[in-house]
Formats: C-alpha cells, structure tokens, sequence
C-alpha cells in the first residue's frame, strides 16, 4: 500500500506569490493546499493534517500573527510548524513576536528558492520522523495490548489447571489432595487460635440404588445436587470435600461443644434426607436418601492427620453397623 504524502497548508492572499511557491515546491515530495485568506486557511486545518505551514504576515481581515494565534488554540494542531512568510524578516519586534504565536522559523520575501527548499525538506524530514515515531509507539502498545490479553489467558488457563488439579470434576468440591491440604491447615492453626475443630467422614445411604435402578446419570446428578445442598449448609470457614463415590469429607472450624456439634451434624443429616427430583433413564424420579457420618473432634491432642481420619472412619464405620442415617462420634 503507497503511503500517504504530507500536506503543506500555503497561505497568501496573493495569488501570484501562491503560484510561485506552487512552482518552487512542485517537486518537494508533499501535497500542496493554498489558502486566499486566514479564514479559508482556518477552515482547511479542520480537514487536513498538514505536515507544515507556509503562512503570509501581512494579509487583510486576518494577518498571519491572528491566524498562528488561532491555530495555536487548537489542541490538534499545537505540533503543526509555521514559517512566516514575510517582507519584514529584517525587524526584530516582528520576529519575536511571531515566535511568541507559535512560529518555528522565518523566511524572507522576495523567496529565495534555495532556502525555501531546503528548509521544507527539513520539516518534511521532521514529520516523516513524528509519524514513524507514533507508528512504532502505536505498534508497541498494540503488542503490549496483545501481550496483557496473552498473560492474562495464561493465568486463568493455570487457574483452571490449579482448580482442575485440586477439585473434583463432577461436584466441583474440593478433592481428596485439597482436603488433606485443609486438614492439615487447619491442625496447625488450633493451637494459635485455641479453637477445635471436627473432621466428619460422611457417607450417603441409599446411593447405590439410585444408580443401579435410574443409571449413572441421575447418580450423577443425585451428586451434584448433595454438594449443593452441603455448600449452602457449611460456614465460610469451613469445608467440605468429596473423597471419591458418595464419600464425603467436612472440617467443621470453631467447634464449641459435642452437643451442639451432634445437632448440628444431625441438622445436616437432615437436610441431606429431603426428597431429590431428578430424571432417570425412565423419565422424572424422585430419590430418598440419607446421610451415615463418623465424627472426630481435634483439640490440639497427640494424633495426627492420618489418626483423625482413621477415628473418624472407625465412627462412620460404627454409624453404618447400627443402622445407617445416624451419627456416631469417635471416642
């Protein structure tokens, strides 16, 4: 694709001087504009960004000084160079204060061609060098851009990883590695906080028929609805997890007394308990189950993480014998 020329605004009120600076330019490698008047060159600069400006001193109306004025106000333009054209270069009141209206240079009539020339092609230079300078800066915050969204991909697909890696995929729970990682926390948290807490080992009854009689499916879905329904019962501190099958995990923090925490445990049960609709692979079904849980209290004692699941286990096993939907704690 052939790049865009530079434009350069000529402004005069006389037309002879605009077809002199037409021919000295011809070949200077920009688009020529030409402007009568300080409103016509007013006008132009809305529409065009020119790359310099050859502006007359003297003109009616508006003189040069009013229109550099004018152009300086607009924010858009305040990077747009102006050469005075002028026949009083030679006094220096005039001169400063075109620099004070935003001039960069001057040139003196009658226009030697020569100087003419040779300054444009500097200016020229100048702006092919601010738009090589803008491309780049606006390349590089382009790939920057493209960069944070890369970063950012990156970190939400190591996210999921990390989830993936430390949650069970059909609940969503955390998995068996996440829930030692918590018991472990929270064992050593106890004794700064002097708080105990219980480790439930929690095991669904009746699971088994619904698969074998509904299919695996509506097992599936029985699942996932009773970690719905165990999240919404827990405390933020808390946890819940599920070990694997219908085997479930809680760490219930801020344990105050065994029996406030068998009625709480008894409230889950409950809750556990209520009707299930779901479909199964013969239509709309409605699933009753019940929840057995073993509960282990630590209070800073001598056992370890592996001790406390085994007690807890040892419970659940001894709620499962004496008739399922029970709990039992371990002494």
């Amino acid at each position: 694709m052939t790049a865009e020329r530079p434009k350069i605004l000529v402004v005069d009120d006389t037309h002879a001087n605009l077809v002199a600076m037409r021919r000295l330019l011809a070949d200077c490698g920009a688009e020529l504009h030409e402007a009568g008047s300080g409103n016509e060159a007013l006008a132009m600069c809305l529409d065009h960004d020119f790359a310099l400006i050859l502006l007359d001193v003297n003109m009616p109306d508006m003189d040069g000084f009013e229109v550099a004025s004018l152009l300086g106000e607009s924010g858009q333009l305040l990077e747009t160079p102006i050469i005075f054209v002028t026949a009083a270069y030679a006094d220096d009141i005039n001169r400063l204060k075109g620099y004070r209206f935003g001039a960069v240079d001057y040139i003196a009539k009658p226009v030697n061609d020569v100087i003419l020339q040779s300054k444009v092609r500097v200016f020229l230079e100048l702006y092919a060098a601010r738009a090589q300078l803008r491309s780049t800066l606006h390349e590089l915050s382009e790939r920057n851009r493209q960069l944070d969204l890369e970063i950012a991909e990156r970190k939400r697909i190591e996210a999921q990883i990390r989830h993936q890696a430390t949650h069970d995929l059909l609940t969503g729970l955390p998995n068996r590695m996440l829930f030692r990682d918590r018991l472990t926390t929270a064992m050593q948290r106890m004794p700064r906080h002097g708080q105990p807490f219980a480790l439930v080992m929690l095991d669904i009854d009746g699971f088994k028929g619904v698969n074998d009689n509904h299919g695996h499916p509506a097992g599936d879905a029985l699942l996932r609805a009773i970690a719905t329904r165990l999240n919404e019962l827990l405390r933020a501190s808390d946890t819940v997890a599920r070990l694997g099958g219908d085997e479930f995990a809680l760490i219930l923090e801020e344990v105050t007394d065994q029996p406030a925490l068998i009625e709480r445990c008894r409230s889950i049960g409950a809750a556990l308990a209520a009707p299930y609709p779901l479909e199964g692979r013969h239509g709309p079904f409605v699933a009753q189950v019940s929840a057995s849980q073993g509960i282990a209290v630590w209070d800073g004692d001598a056992r370890n993480d592996e001790d406390l699941i085994q007690a807890a286990d040892r419970a659940l096993y001894k709620a499962k014998e004496e008739g399922k939907n029970r709990c039992v704690v371990a002494p």
